[in-house]
């Protein structure tokens, strides 16, 4: 999971690392993501081979009363060597699915504006609130404009 990061951060996708960000570094990300795993309010997804991820997706269950029914998609990576083969958006539709199955019926993300993954949404139907500008700094660290979408859902639980 670790170099999927790393592979993603150094192509130049936004997702939160500067250019320097090392394995080690990210595989310590990752690990801080266990206890909230644990709890049940993040559920990770990894497609591939459990020592080399191509992809993966998280899904974070809102945690107060009033979220209940909202949860928001983060890291939706798919590693440079495996994009366009619609992995992105297998990955996007099974978070949308686990989503679903737990009754959540909104979902919220938010990518870096003009990126490839915001082309993504737009086609699984997501729909734009807006773009902040200068809301994220990018690897390299110039700020850019996040698109924010949302997704309502049919409950399935």
């Amino acid at each position: 999971m670790a170099e999927l990061l790393v592979d993603a951060v150094r192509g130049g996708a936004s997702v939160g690392f500067p250019a320097r960000l090392t394995t080690v570094e990210a595989a310590d990300w990752w690990r801080s993501r266990a206890a909230a795993v644990a709890a049940g309010s993040l559920l990770v997804w990894a497609a591939g081979p459990s020592d080399r991820p191509t992809g993966t997706v998280s899904l974070a269950l809102a945690q107060y009363p009033n979220g209940a029914h909202r949860a928001e998609i983060g890291k939706l990576l798919v590693h440079s060597g495996a994009r366009g083969r619609g992995l992105g958006g297998a990955l996007l539709t099974l978070a949308e699915r686990a989503a679903a199955d737990r009754g959540r019926t909104l979902l919220l993300l938010d990518t870096e504006t003009g990126s490839p993954a915001e082309r993504l949404y737009r086609r699984a139907g997501w729909t734009a609130l807006g773009a902040v500008p200068d809301y994220a700094a990018d690897p390299a660290g110039t700020l850019r404009p996040s698109t924010f979408f949302y997704k309502h859902l049919a409950a399935t639980a």
